[in-house]
């Protein structure tokens, strides 16, 4: 299926069926965004970024949330 296929296919969706899709997609994409932060972890990628984020948390920039 194209993008374009599917942006026809979505606008076709009832107001149920749309937010049901929503919620859907919404879940499986914070899925996929999980996923890719564990394997930039894992791999290194992130680790000059929370090499800064400790030295500024050390040096006392940081507020509590």
């Amino acid at each position: 299926m194209t993008i374009t296929e599917l942006e026809q296919a979505v606008t076709k969706l009832s107001e149920k069926e749309l937010i049901r899709f929503r919620e859907w997609f919404d879940e499986y994409y914070a899925e996929a965004w999980d996923k890719q932060i564990e394997e930039d972890a894992k791999s290194g990628r992130l680790d000059d970024l929370l090499a800064k984020v400790d030295e500024e948390y050390n040096a006392g920039l940081s507020k509590p949330l």
